[in-house]
């Protein structure tokens, strides 16, 4: 069994999967936190590793920049592969002088722009819901390991470059109560919902609009172990 976009074999993937954005930080999570991961998907290099955590079997893959491409991913794993949940755990700019570099946010609702859910399956709505279970999950994993989490609407952008004539963040965050931009959570959450899946969006402050503070490329790929652990407790308690 295989799809387009996918290697793996029937019974390759778990029934969980974390899926960072970078597939370098799929790579860096199965080898530093998977207990003998095994590498499912090389296809265009987007990395998908099973292995266990504390003795649970785990998937961590990859999924890309943009809607369209996690919207391709997430669909494969749940409509193909048996997946029932799937928790992003990205990067996010801060729309908020409240949030810091590495703060964890939690989305509670991801407020898009995008015609994705309209393209996909004539679903109209500016807004996508996670997973209340997989929400309340993430929560009492947060707890465990004593992490703060800021659950608030986030903002997926289908655009990373905006012109100067284009409203900024202010109006994102005033207007639309969005506290962080990233650029995925929206058609995750869609395909969850018309597949009856469950999927969540966990996300690491990793720079500010407000501030102009920012994190390197490599602190994005291998620092941010607040969420990865969030995630993984996460898994294995599903």
């Amino acid at each position: 069994m295989s799809t387009p976009h996918n290697a793996a074999n029937a019974g390759d993937i778990a029934k969980v999967v974390l899926m960072p954005g970078d597939p370098l930080r799929a790579k860096f999570i199965a080898e530093t936190y998977l207990e003998n991961p095994v590498q499912f998907n090389t296809v265009r290099n987007m990395f998908g590793y099973t292995g266990t955590y504390k003795g649970v079997r785990v998937s961590v893959m990859g999924s890309g920049m943009g809607m369209p491409s996690i919207g391709i991913y997430s669909y494969e794993l749940f409509k193909f592969y048996g997946v029932e949940a799937i928790i992003r755990i990205g990067s996010a700019g801060a729309y908020t002088d409240k949030l810091d570099l590495f703060d964890l946010v939690l989305a509670d609702g991801a407020w898009s722009e995008s015609t994705f859910a309209k393209a996909q399956a004539a679903v109209d709505g500016d807004i996508q819901y996670p997973s209340e279970e997989l929400n309340a999950a993430i929560r009492k994993a947060a707890e465990r390991l004593d992490q703060q989490l800021v659950e608030a609407r986030i903002h997926s952008s289908d655009v990373f470059y905006h012109e100067e004539n284009v409203d900024g963040h202010k109006e994102f965050y005033e207007k639309h109560g969005c506290v962080c931009v990233e650029m995925e959570s929206f058609a995750l959450f869609h395909n969850a919902k018309v597949l009856g899946k469950k999927a969540a969006c966990l996300l690491t402050i990793s720079d500010s609009l407000v501030t102009s503070a920012v994190t390197t490329a490599e602190q994005r790929q291998t620092s941010f172990h607040a969420m990865m652990e969030v995630a993984l407790e996460t898994a294995i308690s599903l």
